[in-house]
């Protein structure tokens, strides 16, 4: 029979190994999903990873999406190295949206075209107010990080909602709930004329740079990973737990607040009910798929912007639900979690006779 032994110490081949096999075992679950919905499995699975790539102006749309996702990671990734759990990622995006678009919204015509850098600051502030809200609660009430970050998206979507639907409402919308359309300076300008791409991949591509640099040439990233791996032993060096827990919620907030700003500011254009899609949610999947390191994010978050793409391509093409796009995001994390006991763990093969004669 097979059987799981304890490694000594951790394989570092499967560490990186394990993801890819994860991979495999989705595409695998996917396939047998296609044909139990009586669907083409080939034709599905082309949606999913084919799609996404066959074109620049596919790869445009695949960099659109990946671009937040990579940013939120990021900022994700410090938080739990860290052994912080902020899994309200998705309320700070959405609050970093809101106060993004409420700077872009004083933007007019004879307004500035750098503009937009200051949409983007707003939208900063906005995702870390709303992370200092669960670092203090955290730090002077000793309330669980977890559960805190994630009521807090609840009440950023609430107050996305009145907005919308009240103060910000475009009277010249048709009554639709949504903003006026932002002016040109309050745009972030696209890299190519006529694709959606724009400044936000190079800003997420140097904030990978910027990560690297953090986390293993500071002493301030040394810290933080210390902290979350050896708390008793980060309190011996004189690492400030305290110091730590601020710094890790404040980045992440940030990041997601940027990425809330570059999504209103960039394809949206003006802020709608929609905007949350659960990009906060997706980057934890992100950043643990990426190992939780800058280059490993770049790569998983490309997979899983695939899969939105490939999500709404099944459902416009082959009349799956819309669902379909968590359905593999869900595989592919339970994969993964399966595919990390290797890790710590080999499979051996134990002849029954042998297992009979231990017992």
């Amino acid at each position: 029979m097979w059987r799981l032994e304890p490694r000594p110490q951790p394989s570092s081949f499967w560490r990186y190994a394990s993801p890819l096999l994860a991979l495999v075992i989705t595409v695998i679950l996917g396939t047998l999903i296609f044909v139990a919905l009586d669907k083409d499995p080939v034709r599905g699975l082309q949606m999913f990873f084919w799609e996404p790539i066959k074109s620049g102006y596919a790869w445009s749309e695949l960099l659109v999406k990946a671009t937040p996702l990579l940013l939120i990671a990021l900022g994700l990734s410090i938080c739990f190295r860290a052994n912080l759990w902020n899994i309200g990622a998705e309320g700070q995006f959405v609050m970093g949206a809101i106060f993004a678009a409420g700077m872009a919204l004083e933007a007019n015509a004879q307004t500035p075209g750098i503009w937009w850098v200051l949409v983007l600051l707003a939208g900063m502030v906005g995702g870390m107010v709303w992370a200092g809200l669960v670092a203090l609660l955290r730090d002077r009430f000793h309330a669980n990080e977890i559960l805190v970050s994630l009521m807090l998206v609840y009440v950023a979507i609430m107050v996305l909602n009145f907005l919308v639907y009240g103060p910000w409402k475009d009277p010249q919308g048709y009554n639709f709930p949504q903003t006026a359309t932002f002016a040109a300076a309050a745009q972030v300008p696209r890299l190519l004329t006529g694709w959606r791409v724009h400044v936000g991949t190079p800003i997420a591509l140097a904030g990978v740079v910027v990560l690297l640099l953090f986390l293993f040439r500071t002493r301030a990233g040394f810290a933080q990973q210390v902290g979350g791996m050896a708390p008793d032993a980060a309190r011996y060096a004189g690492f400030s737990s305290r110091q730590a827990l601020w710094l890790a919620l404040l980045a992440s907030g940030a990041c997601a607040g940027l990425a809330g700003a570059l999504e209103v500011s960039g394809p949206l254009r003006q802020l709608t009910p929609y905007v949350p899609v659960g990009y906060g949610f997706a980057a934890i999947i992100v950043a643990f798929v990426g190992r939780l390191h800058p280059v490993g994010m770049v790569f998983s978050a490309l997979l899983l912007s695939a899969f939105y793409i490939g999500g709404e391509l099944a459902q416009s093409r082959l009349g799956l639900p819309r669902s379909i796009t968590g359905v593999f995001q869900g595989l592919l994390l339970f994969a993964l979690l399966a595919c990390d006991t290797l890790m710590n763990h080999r499979v051996r093969w134990q002849a029954r006779s042998t297992v009979a004669g231990e017992a």
